[in-house]
């Protein structure tokens, strides 16, 4: 069933448990009349740190509808987030974070991400809540 108005959404992305795969945590609020998404994300993966954990503090995003067949949702989600120089070098530069969603309107289905300059496809969407 559609929501209306105001409301939140909690997902996870990704391959919950395999080694090494990342996983994206996106907690955020939908205004279902316009379909912006707005929120923040956490992806994690287990390797070695500093890169194992990333917080993308603003995340936005669009709602569309397929219009085909059952009624899909497709979200497109992105956001900026900074990245630390590994030594030698020195300083900080934007790292940025895509996710293209096609779910249903209880927000489970499939993405794509892309972040640190790599694409990862058909992932599963869960919604927790």
């Amino acid at each position: 069933m559609a929501k209306t108005g105001l409301y939140l959404v909690d997902l996870i992305i990704g391959n919950v448990g395999a080694e090494g795969a990342p996983t994206v945590h996106f907690r955020g609020s939908v205004y279902a009349p316009t379909g912006v998404v707005n929120g923040s994300a956490e992806i994690t993966q287990a390797i070695a740190p500093p890169q194992g954990d990333i917080h993308v503090p603003h995340v936005d995003g669009v709602i569309r509808h397929a219009g085909l067949g059952e009624d899909k949702l497709l979200v497109t989600l992105k956001g900026t987030y900074t990245v630390s120089a590994l030594p030698p070098k020195i300083g900080t530069y934007l790292g940025y974070f895509e996710a293209v969603l096609v779910v249903d309107h209880d927000w489970n289905g499939t993405a794509s991400i892309t972040y640190e300059g790599k694409t990862i496809d058909n992932l599963p969407v869960r919604s927790q809540a």
